[in-house]
């Protein structure tokens, strides 16, 4: 059974089916840019979804054959009047790092795994949106492009601090300072597709692994996400403390209990949490 979620948007779909929930972008004529509707949509999705018991991973994909263009470019500017225009530049500044923050950051910090699903192109803060994600599964014709050089912006969302982790911050230099586009194959070489597949088979293979994760012990894919996550920035005791910390609360969950059931019984283990 699948439970249409309304996001208040046309702009952005969502979708739960058997724990995983896809969320789609949904403005296919405009490559899913970034709007005033679908972003703050988005935003709100991701805060619900983080604790809803009934999801297990999340999927965010884009209709048509993009991902995300990033920011919509004809929107770009500012028009008189508008909130852009009357800002001071300290308050564009804190309007900015707000919205990275419950967007990106939110999405990198999620309770949930998450898998970006790209048919197509990422580009700017497209692909900084698909970079914050757990995994990243492309079509084989996807590709990603940094993209800001191209219309004189440096870069936001965690972009450069994504790829940094994923390809290193030489790679990472280049590809911001020339703004060309990676293909699916290089950006699996690169490790920043976990897989690539075939254009029709994207869906389907994206949702056979979200369920498979999604059916995994709740609470102990959460504790590996966080665990993961502080390896990026603490040293190697402060993970270990962690860690030793996660694992003795996974003990005493239903999940480990039936697990190990499970193992002397042979059978595969069923999780609930």
């Amino acid at each position: 059974m699948t439970e249409q979620i309304d996001t208040g948007t046309d702009e952005l779909l969502c979708e739960i089916q058997e724990r995983v929930a896809t969320i789609t972008l949904n403005r296919p004529d405009k490559r899913n840019a970034m709007s005033d509707q679908l972003t703050p949509a988005f935003r709100q999705t991701l805060l619900e979804l983080d604790t809803r018991a009934d999801v297990g991973c999340i999927v965010i994909t884009g209709a048509g054959s993009s991902f995300c263009a990033g920011g919509d470019i004809s929107a770009m500017g500012g028009q008189p009047g508008s909130q852009k225009a009357v800002l001071t530049e300290s308050g564009r500044v804190r309007d900015l790092q707000h919205k990275q923050e419950t967007l990106t950051l939110r999405l990198f910090e999620h309770s949930k795994p998450t898998i970006a699903a790209l048919p197509g192109a990422a580009a700017g803060a497209g692909m900084s949106i698909a970079l914050a994600c757990d995994l990243r599964i492309g079509a084989e014709s996807a590709f990603i492009t940094t993209a800001f050089r191209n219309v004189g912006y440096s870069g936001d969302y965690g972009g450069s601090w994504f790829l940094t982790q994923l390809v290193g911050t030489s790679k990472a230099r280049e590809l911001y300072y020339t703004a060309r586009r990676v293909d699916a194959d290089e950006c699996l070489s690169l490790g920043i597709f976990n897989q690539v597949v075939a254009d029709d088979q994207l869906a389907e293979h994206t949702y056979t692994l979200a369920k498979q994760i999604a059916d995994g012990p709740a609470v102990a894919l959460r504790y590996m996400k966080e665990n993961f996550n502080r390896a990026l920035t603490a040293d190697l005791k402060t993970c270990m403390r962690m860690e030793a910390d996660r694992m003795i609360s996974c003990q005493q969950t239903e999940d480990h209990k039936q697990a190990v059931a499970a193992f002397l019984e042979k059978r595969p283990p069923v999780f609930n949490s």
